[in-house]
């Protein structure tokens, strides 16, 4: 008996379809969804190489190479990131969708900078996730083409939305994700395992990731400073290799961080200082990893008020403090033999009459005074005080992250987060990581030359902001923050640049981006490891 088999052309750009008819043999079905990955096909026009599959030359096996057959109709042309929707095809799914990977044997690019091979399937993988999510799947297994970490990856990125504030019927249907494995042979357990611990590592740091990503987009008024620390103290509650601690008013004044208050007294919301602890039963490090994140939860500029268009996006100034939580929870996912300890401030910058003015003089943690000529460049004043405290606990190095300048943006857009760091070696490793992640770093200046801008002050010992103005704007804050840092080894990543997307990263979808989670995670187990 023959059925209907209806073959969807899915159109990266608009999501709409086309549909072809085919006959095709009848199979009993499950109530689920299949993402397969395939190759491009070596001379334009042909279809796709299924033999160079390892799951889909299993499937084709299965339907007696009849799946080569209708791949043969339906992915002429078919491009990498591409996705066919096929019904009825491979026995067991109801639905498939087929997705590009690029070309086989695809690997590290120097001129990219990050594993292209990898990348490719981060975006193949996604586009075929949306695309059964769009006709109502549920329920998906996902091919881990070769390396299951990156599709676990693309596949739950893909699929984060934040609708926790619409109308239930608005918001789109949850999907659960596993990981095929049937295509491996029984007699090769330990391949099977190895795939398995890989794409749960995929799925650790994607679940970080959207963590990150779903603080950055939930409203100032829903996620004021104290809320942040009540979601943290939630999210890690009953984790035995997790310790938070939340530090008030009295604390920070007792820690005399006149900086950090000086940004939080325009407000009427409260600043808190958030400190977690992650260490791993069987660590042998002495010194911790210090991890600090810029907690600005809304910024407006203060008296030196941000224009009102986009002033929403602002809701998002505390990436560097959701990175922070989303690496954290990561890691903890992972269970990673490690030492982290992390410190976030937390405040608003609003334009109260108690806000701080453009020409007024504080005192930060570490004795030095500030003039404070622009109430915009408020994030390094509280990283001033919450660097200055990190190094109290002796760390081996300390890596902060901050939506800090506009100037960074400018300067790499959203290819690449800035990093200032003291160390090459470790920022190598950084590097590093990141070409793993796709999430990339580009290294910027720490020259002399930039802290003579900061530290030639009529008023005090430093400038918050340079005295040539917008030139060179990330180096100056990095500079400036250099003045509160002795540690030899101290990284800035300025994250302002990749706080949103709007489509550069295909996997990720609009809105805030949570980068770069991921490679933070990946960092920390490399310097773990090494």
């Amino acid at each position: 008996m023959a059925a209907p088999l209806k073959i969807m052309n899915v159109c990266k750009k608009c999501s709409k379809f086309r549909s072809i008819h085919r006959c095709f043999s009848t199979n009993v079905y499950l109530n689920k969804g299949l993402v397969l990955g395939v190759y491009e096909a070596e001379t334009k026009g042909d279809p796709v190489d299924v033999a160079s599959s390892p799951s889909a030359a299993y499937f084709n096996k299965q339907t007696d190479g009849q799946l080569a057959s209708v791949l043969k109709l339906a992915t002429c042309n078919l491009k990498k990131g591409g996705s066919r929707v096929l019904y009825g095809v491979v026995p067991g799914y109801d639905i498939t969708a087929v997705c590009c990977l690029g070309k086989r044997g695809t690997r590290y690019s120097k001129q990219e900078g990050f594993e292209e091979g990898w990348e490719n399937i981060r975006a193949a993988v996604a586009g075929g996730v949306r695309a059964l999510r769009s006709v109502g799947e549920t329920q998906v297994d996902v091919d881990p083409c070769l390396m299951a970490e990156a599709a676990a990856e693309g596949g739950h990125l893909a699929l984060f939305e934040y609708d926790e504030l619409k109308n239930p019927e608005k918001r789109k249907k949850r999907v659960s994700l596993a990981c095929l494995t049937q295509h491996m042979t029984a007699s090769d357990p330990a391949s099977v395992e190895n795939v398995s611990s890989l794409w749960q590592r995929g799925c650790g740091k994607a679940e970080g990731q959207n963590l990150a990503r779903h603080l950055m987009e939930a409203p100032s008024n829903k996620l004021t400073p104290r809320a942040f620390t009540e979601l943290v103290q939630a999210k890690f509650a009953n984790r035995p290799n997790v310790k938070v601690t939340v530090r008030d008013r009295a604390w920070i004044e007792g820690e005399k961080m006149g900086a950090f208050l000086s940004v939080a007294q325009g407000s009427r919301e409260p600043p808190y200082f958030l400190e977690i602890v992650y260490k791993h039963p069987q660590c042998t490090m002495e010194k911790p990893i210090a991890l600090v994140g810029k907690g600005i939860t809304f910024d407006t500029g203060g008296i030196s008020i941000k224009p009102s268009a986009s002033m929403d996006l602002m809701r998002a100034d505390m990436g560097g403090a959701a990175c922070v939580v989303g690496s954290l929870l990561a890691v903890d996912r992972l269970g990673t033999n490690t030492f982290v300890h992390a410190f976030i401030p937390l405040c608003e910058n609003m334009p109260g009459g108690a806000a701080i003015k453009p020409g007024d003089v504080v005192t930060a943690r570490n004795g030095k005074s500030i003039q404070i000529d622009n109430t915009d460049a408020e994030g390094r004043l509280i990283l001033a005080d919450a660097l200055s405290y990190a190094e109290t606990v002796n760390p081996c190095l300390i890596l902060d992250m901050a939506t800090l300048t506009g100037a960074i943006d400018v300067a790499l857009g959203s290819a690449a987060t800035g990093v200032f760091a003291k160390s090459t070696e470790t920022f190598n490793t950084l590097q590093k990581a990141g070409s793993r992640t796709g999430d990339r770093m580009w290294r910027m200046p720490l020259f002399s030359h930039y802290s003579g801008q900061v530290t030639d002050c009529q008023l005090a010992d430093v400038n918050n902001v340079g005295k040539y103005s917008r030139s060179g704007g990330s180096c100056t804050a990095a500079a400036f923050l250099k003045e509160f840092v002795t540690h030899e080894d101290w990284l800035h990543l300025d994250i302002a640049g990749v706080m949103s997307n709007k489509d550069e990263v295909p996997y990720l979808g609009k809105g805030m981006a949570g980068r770069p989670t991921r490679t933070i995670v990946e960092f920390i187990h490399m310097i773990s490891s090494s």
